[in-house]
This record gives structure tokens, sequence and C-alpha cells, in this order.
């Protein structure tokens, strides 16, 4: 097997294609760029369970492929993904994160500007797949705790927070 580089607005995007649970870059490429018969169409139960939002006890530790994670380079694109993951699951509640703020910053916000009014420095980064943005230059304890709280606005139990918090 070969690896390749490739930037990370364009894996996100390649990601965001996923169309069952489990479905590697490979196969989604293979898929959309050459028409694989078996790939082309999933069964339509395999859509439905990635589309439809997650029950609070659901396992989103399936949705998150240890590979993809390691394939990000960077805390930033790790932490990206995981919120990304996080937004595709919990479409109608992931407005939640709007109001998790720092003491004197936004953390989360509709666009770049809200994020840079809010404070110096934030290096806003939209968080692929979505219409929310999401401050970057914040230290890796600090955004594992904005992961934690995310999860923790999303209905996950304490634990699970922590388990989401630890795969940054």
């Amino acid at each position: 097997m070969k690896s390749i580089e490739i930037d990370d607005e364009l894996y996100q995007y390649i990601a965001g294609q996923t169309k069952k649970i489990g479905e590697s870059a490979s196969e989604i490429l293979r898929r959309l760029l050459l028409g694989d018969a078996e790939a082309q169409v999933p069964e339509v139960s395999e859509v439905a369970a990635v589309e439809t939002p997650v029950a609070v006890n659901s396992n989103i530790f399936d949705l998150i492929n240890k590979q993809d994670l390691q394939a990000e380079s960077s805390v930033v694109g790790r932490f990206l993904f995981i919120l990304s993951t996080l937004a595709r699951v919990h479409k109608k509640q992931f407005n939640k994160v709007l109001d998790i703020k720092g003491r004197n910053r936004l953390y989360f916000g509709r666009s770049a500007e809200e994020l840079s009014e809010a404070g110096s420095s934030t290096n806003p980064k939209q968080i692929p797949n979505t219409d929310f943005w999401v401050i970057t230059n914040s230290n890796t304890t600090r955004k594992k705790m904005m992961l934690t709280e995310t999860a923790i606005k999303l209905g996950y139990s304490e634990q699970d927070a922590e388990r989401i918090r630890d795969l940054l």
C-alpha cells in the first residue's frame, strides 16, 4: 500500500463523503473516482444509519476511525475532524456549542469574523462540512476541554466525554 499526502481541506472533503460506517479513504476515493460498482451504491440501511442523528447511548466511537485520526498529522486537524464527526452525528443539537465560551473569548461561532472580533489571534477555522467555526490557536489542553464541554452539551456522559477528549 502506498501513502500520499493531501491537505487538510481535501482530506475533510473525502471524509465527508463517507457513505457507510467503517468505509476507508481508499474505498471512498475508489467509489468517487472510479465508480466502483460495489462501493458506489451502499445499502439504504447503511446510509440511514450514518445520516440519522445518533441517540445519546449510541457509540460515536464506531464512527471515528483510528486510522483517519492517525492520518491527521496535527492536533488542529484531529480537533477539526472530531468536531466535524460530532456535528455530523448531532446535526440538530450542534448549535449548542455556541454556548461554550471562555472568560473573555468565544470558542465557537458562525463566522471567522465573529470569532476574530471576540479576541486577538484566534486563528478561526471552519469545522468541516458545517456552518460553524472554532478558534484553533489555543493549546492542546484547552482544545481537550472544548471537546469535553462539546460532548457534554451534546448529551454524552462524563466518561464518554473524556473518551472523546482523549481521541485528540
